[in-house]
């Protein structure tokens, strides 16, 4: 037998080429049933790169509390409408020690991307359960895009929110349905909610928004309406467009369409008689119509909006030179 010398097996061990690492899928599946794919909507997402990837999931009901924490996450519901693909589960500040912890779907990685799906908290649901904040998205991730995802709850059912440290997050929802009743929108996220449905459920007191911004010079903090569409069950009373969670809120409704039976106000206080957000908040209107709209009887601390103060708030200007994100699918 021949051996090669030592000096020689070195070197041929050099040259070869290192042996390819089996490569990891950015697309993988969920479904109920379909063989090979993940049962789980959490077992897909946790198989996924560290770069992230798509999670595709077949229609059916998960029921699941999710986290989401590293970037490029997708999920896209693969039925003909948002409605086949649910994802809900059903905890509550009252259950599990804190609103945040309640969510049905945690999402802290940046450039998140939700499609055509539903994320429901359905704790409100069982009528032996005591009123109590219930999430369903709870999102604090930076270069979100969410669009024609319904979102389910009753108090508190969408944390659109900063990030760790008070980082800035900029989030957008097109064409989303998002349900509720008290302050079902909050938190301090730059966020855009483009030609989106807001339905207030019934309940004895409704705000649609309770914005957190907390500081007169936060540039990194607003919530803006462009095009949507504001409605309520027949059960829902003393309707109002938001309060101010903390002094400095600011929501910006552009050319809402207010097909619910809002106060004549409009927007009301915290806690009437005992804060005074109303002084500092930033609550304004520009052309609102259909009947909850009225600008003459509107909190003479809220503001109607000229053209030229209206297109600061405009999806080009929101975000600024590098939005380009929101575009990206």
């Amino acid at each position: 037998m021949r051996f090669l010398p030592l000096l020689a097996v070195a070197a041929i061990l050099v040259a070869a080429p290192a042996a390819p690492r089996p490569a990891v899928s950015p697309m993988v599946q969920v479904s109920p049933d379909r063989p090979g794919a993940f049962r789980t909507v959490q077992g897909a997402i946790d198989a996924l790169a560290a770069t992230g990837g798509t999670v595709l999931i077949a229609p059916g009901r998960y029921r699941e509390k999710l986290t989401i924490r590293g970037n490029g996450v997708r999920l896209r519901g693969t039925g003909r409408n948002p409605a086949e693909v649910v994802l809900v589960f059903g905890d509550a500040s009252a259950t599990v020690g804190g609103t945040l912890k309640s969510a049905t779907l945690t999402v802290s990685g940046d450039d998140f991307r939700a499609t055509n799906l539903t994320v429901q908290n359905d704790y409100w649901l069982d009528p032996a359960h005591p009123p109590s904040q219930a999430v369903a998205l709870a999102l604090t991730g930076d270069r979100a895009v969410v669009r024609r995802v319904r979102l389910l709850g009753h108090q508190d059912t969408l944390y659109a929110n900063r990030g760790p440290n008070r980082r800035t997050t900029r989030q957008y929802f097109r064409d989303c349905y998002i349900e509720g009743h008290v302050d079902f929108i909050f938190g301090d996220a730059m966020a855009y909610f483009d030609r989106c449905h807001i339905h207030a459920l019934a309940n004895d007191s409704v705000w649609y928004t309770a914005q957190s911004r907390n500081a007169p010079d936060d540039d990194g903090s607003a919530y803006v309406f462009d095009r949507s569409r504001f409605t309520a069950d027949a059960g829902a009373r003393n309707i109002a467009l938001g309060r101010a969670w903390r002094p400095y809120a600011r929501v910006i409704l552009l050319n809402a369409r207010l097909d619910a039976p809002i106060l004549p106000a409009g927007w009301t206080e915290w806690t009437p008689g005992k804060t005074h957000t109303l002084d500092t908040a930033y609550f304004v209107e520009y052309r609102s119509t259909k009947r909850g709209a009225a600008p003459t009887t509107r909190e003479p601390r809220t503001h109607q909006l000229r053209p030229d103060q209206a297109a600061r708030w405009r999806l080009g200007a929101f975000f600024g030179a590098d939005g380009d994100w929101v575009r990206t699918p």
